[in-house]
């Protein structure tokens, strides 16, 4: 029941606050959780950029649709998407499974041949869409993760990528901006912690067959 409780715990912070910081143990846990996730076929087309730069977060709010949680969260994670999946990317994963597993080439080469002719007849929008979907998946690890540990989080879709991109110069990681998370501690006046959730009964949301 503990992580039940934890869930119950959690919610969307609208209001963070700025005097907290999260220690780095806490940012540690979340980087491994970041790592660990699930993702399509084990490629990780995703990266995480932290950010805990009080002048840059301030900045960043013009851009979140003057979201304040942007400012005064501890940190911000911005979850991103590869903007190129192709054969290089696809090889350099296979050599990792083969360095970490001691898999032998002539196991690994019939999949691997097999995703790379699949992602080069793959339109570029939906390689994107496909890689979003794992940002997506990352998100509810960290979400998960962060109700665990007491930290406090709210989940955003509502900002402007084209300039967080710009802003943060992610083109040239070749990185596309597709989730916000800003996290911290709750303020003691944020009047959305005390609010009941609003779930549907699980007799409508739970199928057993």
């Amino acid at each position: 029941m503990k992580n039940i409780e934890a869930l119950q715990w959690r919610y969307a912070t609208k209001k963070f606050d700025n005097a907290k910081i999260l220690p780095q143990e806490k940012i540690e846990v979340l980087k491994n959780a970041f790592n660990l996730t699930a993702t399509s076929y084990g490629l990780q087309p995703i990266k995480l950029v932290i950010i805990h730069n009080k002048e840059m977060q301030q900045k960043l709010v013009d851009f979140s649709m003057n979201q304040k949680q942007v400012s005064t969260a501890s940190h911000v994670l911005v979850l991103c998407i590869e903007r190129k999946v192709d054969k290089k990317f696809i090889e350099n994963y296979f050599n990792c499974v083969h360095k970490i597993r001691a898999t032998p080439e002539e196991i690994l080469n019939p999949f691997k041949d097999f995703l790379i002719n699949d992602f080069e007849n793959k339109h570029i929008d939906e390689i994107h869409a496909w890689a979003t979907n794992q940002a997506f998946l990352a998100l509810g690890t960290l979400m998960t993760v962060c109700a665990i540990e007491g930290i406090d989080s709210c989940p955003m879709e509502g900002f402007e990528p084209e300039k967080y991109d710009d802003c943060l110069g992610l083109e040239e990681l070749n990185l596309k901006s597709v989730l916000v998370m800003p996290i911290g501690y709750r303020a003691p006046d944020d009047m959305f912690s005390e609010f009941k959730k609003v779930r549907r009964p699980l007799s409508d949301v739970i199928i057993e067959l």
